[in-house]
C-alpha cells in the first residue's frame, strides 16, 4: 500500500496507513494504505489506495504439480512396459563408461556427491539468509525434507508392493547384484532448488548445473538407472512445487510506486489510483482530497467479468479513466479455461494466448477493432508493462450501469433495440464478442435523454469471426435480455433489428452450454427460459428449425465412457491367453464368418420393419432400412440403442411429424424391442425343459447385483426428493407413449408386423452369434446360444460406452465360459469375431448410408 510524494504520513498500525482527516467511510477490513515519498522530479503527489498481496499462490505451480505427478506415474509405467527401450538408451549412454572410467573413478564420484549433498544446500540457504529472506529459508528446508521423505516412501513402496518387472526396470547391477536406485539426496536437493525459485540467484544457477553434471556422470558409469534418475528428479520437483504452492511465493505484481510508474509510461500524469472494489464505501481522490464515491458500477462490472485488478485513475488534467491490470500469475487459469472450452465445444477456434503480453495485445487489438467499427465501447487510451503486470488504460463509461444492476422498469424497448444494434454493428465488421453477459452490457443515457448501450469486455472476442461465433453472440444476447424482460419481449426486440436468417440461426444454439458461466448461473432460477425462447422463436418463424445442434464434442459422459472402455478392454486383454486365441483363429472356418456378417445385415431389415409398422406416416421400407444402417455408423459415438432412436426421430421430424408424436413413436419402438426380448427369454425357459443355459442363471454374482440394485431402488423411493426426480424423468415418457400405444392397439395387424420385425432383428443377432461359435468348431444348443446372447447383450448394453463397446464383449465372454462351458480362449475369439462382423465391419456401410440419406434430405 503506497502513495508517492505526499509528506508526513500518519501510521496508526503496522501495514495500515491513513491520511489525516480521512473520511470515516473507509472500512477497516479493506485496509487501504497511503505511503508518501518525494519523487526526484518534484511531480505532483500521487495517492494509491490499494491492498497489495505480498504472497500469492500461483496456479501455474498447481498445474506443474499435476503434470509432475503424472510424469512420475508415466516413468513407473515405462519402467515396466518400456523396459527394453529405457534399458537400450541406458546401455548406449553407458557405452562411454569404459572411456570415462579412468577419469571418473570412485573418489571423483564421491567428491561430486559431497558437493551436491552438502555444499549446494548450504550455499543456496546462505545466500537466501544473507538477503534476509527468513521465510524462504524455512520453505527450502521443508522442501529438502519433503523430497527426502517422498524418495524414502516411494522406495519402501516399491520394495513392498512392486512387481518383479517394475523392480528390474528401476534397478542396475552393482557388484553383480540388481540394486534398486532411487537416490534420495537428489530428490532433496531438487526440492530445495525448486522451492528457491527461478534461477535469479547465482548459487541456484550454479547448483542446478552441478546437479545435472553429477547425474550425467553417475548415469554414465552405471551407478543409477535412467528410470531411477527421472523418478527421483520428479519426486524432488513435486516436493518443491508443493511447498511453493502451499506457502505461496513473493508477489511480482505491480503495486504502489511500480503501478504509478506504469501509468506514467502509458503517457498519463496521475493524481490518484484507487482500487475498485465491491464495497459501497469505496473512496476516490479529487485534487489531493479524499471524498465519498458514488457507486462505481461500470468499473465494478469490469472487475467481476475480467477477474482483473481495476483502478480508478484521476489525472492532473483530463477525465477520470479506468486502469485494468492483467497479472502474469493469473494467466494460466484464463489459458486453461479458454483452451478447455475451445476443445470441448465445436466452432471455437481455440486461439488461447498463455503469455501475459500476448493476452494484453489481443485485448488491445479487439478494443481498437471495436472502436474502429463504431461500436459504443470504452476507448483504449494506453498500454504499458511493468513487473509481471500489463496495464490497460481505458475510457471510463461515465454514468453507465451494467444490465445486471438495472431495474426492470428502466429497460425500455428502445434500450433493447439499441443493444441489438450495437451487436449488429460489431458483426457487420466481422467482430464476435464470445462472452456477452449482463456485466459487459452497460446502459447509459444519451445527450437527448435516450438510452444508450455500451458493449465492453472484448478480450475473448474474435476478428474475422465465423458465422457460428456470431450466432452464439446472438444467443448469448437474447438470453441475458430474456432474463430481464422475459422471452417474448426479448424475441420481439430481436425481430425488430435482425433479419430472419439471424433469428432462425439462434434456434439450434439455444442451449445452456453456449452461454457464459455467469449467465448459466442466472438461468438456474429460470429453467423454463430457454424453452420459452424456442417457443417464441417458432411463434415468430414457424418454419424455423429449433432442434439443438451438437455443440459439445465431449462431456462427463464421454470421459466416463472412455474410462469404462479402457477398463473393460484392459480386463479382457490381461485375462486372455493370446497364444490359444491365435491357435483358434488359425483353425477357424472363414465361411461361417461370412454367414455371420450376412445375418448381421438382416437385423437392419428387422429394425426397419418395426419402424415402418409403428410410424404415424407412410415410410419407404428401403429408406427405413438405410436409416438402420446409418445407425451402425452413429453407434461409433453413441451408446447401444441410442443411435437408432436418434436417427428414427430425425427421419420422422424431417417428414413433417411433430416432435412430440415422433418421440412417442420412437419410445414405442424401443419399448416393443424390450418386450420382445423378455418374451423370447420366457419362451426359451419353457422350451429348455431341463434348463440348459438357464439352469445356471442367475448366478450368485447376478443375484447379488439384483438384490443390491433392488435395495438401492427401495431406499431411493423412501426419499421424497428421489421420488420427485424419478417422476419428472419418467412421467413425460409415459405421457408421450400412452396415446400412441392406445392408437396402435386398434391396429393389431401393425402390432403383429412390429413384433415380427423385432423378432427378425433379435434372431438375426442370435444366429450370427451361433455362426461365430461354429466358425471355431463349437456346436452349442441354439437355445443356449440365444439365452447367453440375450442376457449378455442386455446387460452389456446398459454401459454408457459407444455401442456397448467393452461391456458387451465382457458380458458375452463371461456368459459363454460360465453357462455354456466354452474355454475362455475360444469364447473370446468367437465374441471378437461376432463383434467384428456385427459392429466394426458395418461402420463403413453405415457411413455410406448416412451420406446418401443426408443428400436425399431424409436426415
Amino acid at each position: 500500500m503506497s502513495t508517492t510524494e505526499r509528506p508526513e504520513p500518519v501510521v496508526h498500525d503496522v501495514g495500515t496507513y491513513h491520511v489525516p482527516d480521512a473520511p470515516l467511510g473507509i472500512r477497516p477490513s479493506a485496509r487501504p494504505g497511503l505511503l508518501h515519498r518525494p519523487d526526484a522530479d518534484e511531480r505532483r503527489p500521487v495517492v494509491v489506495v490499494d491492498t497489495p498481496l505480498e504472497r500469492v499462490r500461483q496456479p501455474r505451480d498447481l498445474l506443474a504439480i499435476i503434470l509432475t505427478a503424472l510424469g512420475a506415474v508415466l516413468v513407473l509405467v515405462l519402467a515396466v512396459y518400456g523396459h527394453g527401450t529405457t534399458e537400450g538408451v541406458q546401455a548406449d549412454v553407458q557405452s562411454f563408461s569404459s572411456v570415462l572410467a579412468s577419469v571418473f573413478f570412485l573418489p571423483v564420484v564421491a567428491v561430486l556427491e559431497g558437493l551436491v549433498t552438502l555444499v549446494v544446500p548450504l550455499a543456496v540457504l546462505a545466500e537466501i539468509a544473507i538477503r534476509k529472506l527468513g521465510r524462504q529459508v524455512v520453505e527450502c528446508i521443508a522442501a529438502l525434507v519433503l523430497g527426502l521423505a517422498l524418495s524414502a516412501l516411494v522406495t519402501w513402496s516399491l520394495m513392498t508392493w512392486g512387481s518383479d518387472d517394475l523392480l528390474q526396470g528401476m534397478s542396475v547391477p552393482l557388484r553383480g547384484v540388481s540394486t534398486l536406485t532411487i537416490p534420495g539426496y537428489v530428490a532433496g536437493v531438487t526440492g530445495l532448488l525448486t522451492a528457491a525459485g527461478r534461477a535469479r540467484r547465482r548459487t541456484v544457477t550454479f547448483s542446478w548445473n552441478l546437479l545435472w553434471i553429477s547425474l550425467a556422470i553417475v548415469l554414465v558409469i552405471g551407478q543409477v538407472s535412467l528410470a531411477g534418475v527421472l523418478l527421483t528428479l520428479l519426486l524432488g520437483r513435486l516436493a518443491g512445487l508443493a511447498v511453493r504452492y502451499v506457502a505461496g511465493v513473493r508477489s511480482e505484481r505491480a503495486y504502489g510506486d511500480d503501478l504509478v510508474e506504469g501509468v506514467r509510461r502509458a503517457g498519463f500524469r496521475p493524481v490518484s489510483l484507487v482500487r475498485v472494489r465491491d464495497v459501497a464505501d469505496e473512496v476516490l481522490v479529487h485534487g489531493g482530497h479524499l471524498a465519498e464515491a458514488d457507486a462505481d458500477a461500470s468499473a465494478l462490472a469490469i472487475a467481476r467479468y475480467s477477474d482483473s485488478r481495476v483502478y480508478a485513475l484521476t489525472q492532473e488534467e483530463g477525465p477520470r479513466l479506468d486502469v485494468v491490470v492483467l497479472d502474469g500469475d493469473r494467466q494460466v487459469i484464463g489459458f486453461l479455461t479458454r483452451a478447455w472450452r475451445s476443445l470441448r465445444l465445436r466452432g471455437l477456434d481455440g486461439r488461447s494466448a498463455i503469455s501475459l503480453r500476448a493476452v494484453a495485445e489481443r485485448a488491445a487489438l479487439l478494443a481498437y477493432a471495436a472502436q474502429a467499427a463504431g461500436v459504443r465501447s470504452p476507448k483504449l487510451e494506453g498500454i504499458a508493462e511493468v513487473d509481471d503486470s500489463m496495464l490497460l488504460v481505458q475510457e471510463h463509461a461515465v454514468g453507465t450501469v451494467p444490465l445486471r444492476e438495472l431495474s426492470t422498469e428502466r429497460i425500455t424497448d428502445d434500450l433493447l433495440r439499441d443493444a441489438w444494434r450495437q451487436l449488429d454493428i460489431a458483426h457487420s465488421a466481422g467482430l464476435a464478442h464470445r462472452a456477452l453477459t449482463s456485466d459487459v452490457v452497460l446502459v447509459g443515457t444519451g445527450p437527448g435523454g435516450e438510452p444508450q448501450v455500451w458493449l465492453t469486455g472484448w478480450e475473448s472476442g474474435d476478428v474475422a469471426s465465423s458465422v457460428l461465433a456470431r450466432r452464439m453472440d446472438l444467443t448469448q444476447m437474447i438470453a441475458i435480455l430474456a432474463l430481464r424482460v422475459g422471452a417474448s419481449r426479448a424475441m420481439a426486440s430481436a425481430v425488430a433489428v435482425l433479419d430472419e436468417e439471424d433469428i432462425a440461426g439462434m434456434g439450434p444454439l439455444m442451449q445452456s452450454v453456449a452461454l457464459p458461466a455467469s449467465t448459466r448461473e442466472e438461468l438456474r432460477a429460470q429453467r423454463e427460459l430457454l424453452p420459452g425462447l424456442r417457443s417464441a422463436l417458432v411463434e415468430r418463424l414457424p418454419q424455423a428449425d429449433v432442434e439443438p445442434v451438437q455443440l459439445v464434442r465431449f462431456g462427463a459422459r464421454t470421459i466416463l465412457t472412455l474410462a469404462i472402455t479402457i477398463i473393460a478392454v484392459s480386463v479382457v486383454v490381461t485375462t486372455i491367453n493370446f497364444e490359444q486365441i491365435e491357435a483358434a483363429v488359425v483353425d477357424a472356418e472363414p465361411w461361417w464368418a461370412i454367414v455371420a456378417f450376412a445375418l448381421g445385415l438382416l437385423t437392419w431389415f428387422g429394425g426397419a420393419v418395426t419402424f415402418v409398422a409403428f410410424s404415424p406416416v407412410r415410410l419407404p421400407l428401403l429408406r427405413a432400412t438405410l436409416v438402420q444402417a446409418a445407425a451402425s455408423f452413429v453407434a461409433l459415438a453413441a451408446p447401444a440403442g441410442i443411435g437408432p432412436a436418434a436417427l428414427n426421430l430425425r427421419m420422422l421430424t424431417r417428414r413433417g411429424v411433430s416432435t412430440s408424436l415422433a418421440v412417442a413413436t420412437v419410445a414405442l419402438v424401443q419399448a416393443s424391442q424390450f418386450v420382445v426380448t423378455i418374451l423370447l427369454l420366457v419362451l426359451l425357459s419353457v422350451l429348455t425343459r431341463d434348463g440348459g443355459a438357464l439352469r445356471s442363471l442367475p448366478s450368485t454374482t447376478v443375484l447379488a447385483a439384483i438384490i443390491s440394485v433392488a435395495a438401492v431402488a427401495a431406499v431411493a423411493f423412501l426419499v421424497p426428493a428421489a421420488r420427485r426426480w424419478l417422476r419428472t424423468k419418467l412421467q413425460p415418457m409415459f405421457q408421450q407413449l400412452w396415446p400412441r400405444l392406445s392408437e396402435m392397439l386398434g391396429q393389431p395387424g401393425r402390432i403383429a408386423l412390429g413384433v415380427l420385425g423385432n423378432t427378425v432383428m433379435t434372431l438375426g443377432y442370435v444366429f450370427a452369434f451361433d455362426a461365430s461359435l461354429a466358425a471355431f468348431g463349437r456346436e452349442v444348443s441354439l437355445i443356449d446360444v440365444a439365452v447367453v446372447f440375450l442376457v449378455g447383450n442386455t446387460v452389456g448394453s446398459l454401459a454408457p460406452t459407444p455401442g456397448g463397446l467393452g461391456a458387451i464383449e465382457l458380458a458375452l465372454v463371461t456368459g459363454l465360459t460360465t453357462t455354456a462351458s466354452i474355454p475362455a480362449p475360444i469364447a473370446t475369439s468367437a465374441v471378437v469375431l461376432f463383434r467384428v462382423v456385427t459392429y466394426w465391419l458395418r461402420i463403413p456401410l453405415g457411413w455410406v448410408a448416412m451420406r446418401y440419406l443426408q443428400k436425399r434430405g431424409d436426415l
